[in-house]
């Protein structure tokens, strides 16, 4: 069996592996990166990224055959074959639905980085307090103080626009300048301020840049970011991390490197290193190291910790507070309201601007009470419709094709991101019973929204709703539609922070309590979920983290 020893092993190349392999490269350490599947290359692998939809063989869209082929990625828009090959193959590596949980995933180096949808928020201690507060699972050990200097640290790197709002509960950052809105969102954002004392509506803070950083270049509003940029415009592994890692050195990436399992020493009670299965030869390696970032993505994350059972961890490593594979959470969305925006005709938008608008938490905040705790946010935008509307009274011919060469009427609609509370029973865990393209066991998941997220969704249409109309929208409707987890795509929990080994999967500073030199610093270290995009934090939290192992690393207590 091959042996090869680094100071550091990151598992994962996503948006936390990526800033993990960055900052421990950039520390000096010798650091070797692994990954599931296979390496996608800045640039020159983004095929499709430009393309016009009349260049693919059936523009973009989805075929009968795709939809066989993913049936989970099939639920949602995320189906097409502009970028069909960033997601996992469905037959390769299953998973089971024990409640319907949609699952997407991306198997490839950088991860969902490449297909995010960027948006970027600081949490505030109205979010880090809130389990303490509510009395619900446990404290997080940390606090906004803490975390405030490490988002400055990750957005002034990463590059995030936005714009200053002075709002509380969504603290400002060190930001590029903010995209604009258009007309009507403008038009809609002052009448939402006009008409409520704690609402806002303001600009998305977003992963696009707006001004150049060293090697990329700022945004140009071609809005195909889930293709790949080959401008480096977005935040990914590929633009932005892995080439800073690279630059120093120190950095050795391995793709089709499958980690079965944490190595674990019971003598030392630490870590030693990682088995490796290799994805296309089925060979097996070990790697070690003193030092292990866990960052495979919050439900396989989970599942390597599961897998790395011993005799004294026989739930798996992290498991002795019964807390490994627990607390499960998503957003829940698809609520919301849509409307006509009317007398704005002889307006139009310039470019394809890749953001939104977001309306910041109100509900259970300054001093409102509700049926339900926390709360939730909005993302939308106005445009107008383009040729694929509908104009039934024109049948076909030259009238008809005429009416589609001009842009359509404008429309709004506001989509609302409700917090799940962390429920201990929401969980993932090992079916040994069914087995991967590698002969491995998969995950089983199980969880659902609860009694608090269905309260919490009526508010989440009729908000949307009055808010619409107050700010002078037309033909406002709300929907609800069908929501199950994991469509969100921001999974969080199975391994949360905390402050008691005996509650707790990983300490404040994302180390495992019975493998102090193994960090998880990816979305299974989450102790709730907000209601805010939460990539940001686990930028924030990495780097926060190889901060801490460097300097227990030189101590010695590693």
């Amino acid at each position: 069996m091959e042996q090869n020893t680094y100071d550091a092993i990151v598992i994962g190349s996503g948006i936390s592996g990526g800033w993990a392999a960055k900052e421990l490269t950039q520390k000096g350490l010798k650091t070797i990166m692994l990954e599931r599947g296979r390496d996608i290359k800045h640039v020159k692998d983004y095929v499709n990224a430009n393309k016009g939809p009349w260049e693919l063989p059936h523009r973009g869209g989805k075929t009968q055959q795709m939809i066989a082929d993913y049936p989970v990625l099939s639920r949602d828009y995320t189906l097409n074959e502009a970028n069909l090959d960033y997601w996992v193959n469905e037959k390769e590596s299953p998973y089971v639905e024990v409640k319907p949980f949609d699952w997407f995933r991306g198997y490839h180096v950088g991860g969902r980085s490449l297909m995010w949808g960027r948006q970027s928020y600081r949490w505030s201690d109205y979010d880090f307090e809130a389990n303490a507060k509510d009395g619900i699972a446990v404290d997080w050990p940390i606090r906004y103080q803490e975390m405030a200097p490490w988002y400055s640290h990750v957005e002034k790197f990463a590059g995030i626009s936005g714009n200053r709002d002075g709002l509380p509960q969504l603290p400002d950052g060190d930001f590029m300048p903010p995209m604009l809105m258009n007309v009507v969102e403008k038009d809609v954002a002052a009448r939402v301020k006009a008409n409520y004392e704690h609402r806002r509506m303001v600009i998305g803070r977003t992963a696009n840049i707006t001004q150049p950083l060293p090697g990329r270049t700022n945004c140009q509003y071609r809005n195909k970011c889930w293709l790949g940029c080959p401008f480096g415009a977005y935040f990914s592994t590929q633009s932005s991390t892995l080439p800073a890692a690279v630059a120093t050195g120190n950095l050795t990436l391995r793709p089709f490197s499958i980690v079965t399992k944490i190595l674990y020493n019971k003598d030392t009670k630490r870590a030693t290193g990682v088995e490796v299965l290799d994805a296309e030869t089925n060979q097996t390696y070990e790697y070690h190291a003193k030092i292990i970032f866990l960052n495979a993505s919050t439900l396989n994350s989970a599942w390597v910790l599961m897998n790395s059972a011993t005799d004294v961890w026989p739930e798996g490593l992290g498991s002795s507070s019964g807390e490994l594979g627990h607390n499960l959470m998503d957003h829940h969305f698809r609520a919301g309201a849509h409307g006509d925006a009317v007398g704005y005709d002889d307006k139009y938008v310039f470019g394809r601007r890749a953001n939104g608008i977001y309306v910041p938490r109100y509900r259970n905040l300054f001093g409102d009470k509700r049926d339900y705790i926390r709360g939730f946010g909005y993302q939308g935008s106005a445009g107008r419709e383009g040729w694929a509307r509908e104009i039934p009274e024109m049948g076909i011919g030259a009238e008809f094709k005429d009416a589609l060469s001009e842009p359509g009427k404008w429309t709004m609609g506001m989509t609302a991101f409700g917090e799940t509370l962390p429920y201990h029973d929401n969980r993932a865990y090992l079916d040994k019973t069914k087995k991967d393209k590698w002969g491995l066991p998969v995950l089983a998941i199980d969880a659902t929204i609860r009694e608090n997220e269905l309260k919490m969704r009526v508010d989440m249409a009729a908000d949307a709703q009055e808010m619409l109309e107050k700010a002078g929208l037309k033909n406002v409707k709300t929907y609800d539609n069908r929501h199950v987890l994991g469509g969100g795509i921001h999974e969080m929990g199975t391994a949360r922070m905390g402050r008691d080994p005996k509650t707790s999967v990983l300490n404040k500073y994302n180390q495992v309590w019975d493998a102090p030199n193994v960090y998880v610093t990816d979305g299974a270290a989450m102790t709730s979920a907000a209601c805010q995009n939460p990539s940001l934090t686990y930028m924030a939290l990495t780097a926060r983290a190889v901060d801490h192992a460097v300097g227990e690393l030189k101590k010695q207590n590693v």
